[in-house]
């Protein structure tokens, strides 16, 4: 396992998912505090800004960092690639909620550090499941459309 993930496909991979687990935190932090500066609950404000961030991650993952670019992922690849991350929002709002317990109530600077901890907590184990158990069925048969088929 851990030659796959060292293998040159597999860091290029971990460098696109990197880069937009950057972009979908920006989106999460932006969301995180305009909702919260309306007003809006703290786990409710990290619920619906892990939700948007999700979808996107969704569609930018499956076609540029695995580069599924077809539209054959289904309910089941789906419902796998939000499963995954429903126990990353477990991760997070647990992390959240513990600093806001252990610290008193959390100021902005507070709440955003303990969601970039989380962020950065579940950066690894997300990638292996996108890989392994979201897609892995659809990068397996995009390869084996790019061998000829002699090599079949």
């Amino acid at each position: 396992m851990i030659r796959r993930l060292l293998a040159r496909e597999s860091t290029t991979q971990v460098i696109r998912l990197g880069l937009i687990g950057v972009l979908n935190t920006v989106n999460f932090f932006i969301l995180l505090n305009l909702l919260r500066l309306i007003g809006v609950g703290l786990i409710l404000s990290v619920t619906i800004a892990f939700a948007i961030a999700t979808f996107v991650s969704y569609v930018l993952n499956r076609r540029w960092t695995f580069g599924l670019n077809d539209s054959s992922g289904g309910v089941s690849e789906t419902v796998r690639f939000y499963a995954i991350n429903v126990g990353a929002w477990l991760i997070t709002v647990t992390i959240i909620w513990t600093a806001d317990q252990l610290f008193g109530p959390l100021d902005r600077i507070g709440e955003n550090l303990a969601s970039l901890a989380a962020a950065v907590l579940t950066l690894l184990p997300k990638f292996l499941s996108y890989r392994d158990i979201v897609f892995g069925k659809a990068i397996a048969a995009a390869r084996n459309l790019q061998q000829p088929a002699n090599q079949r």
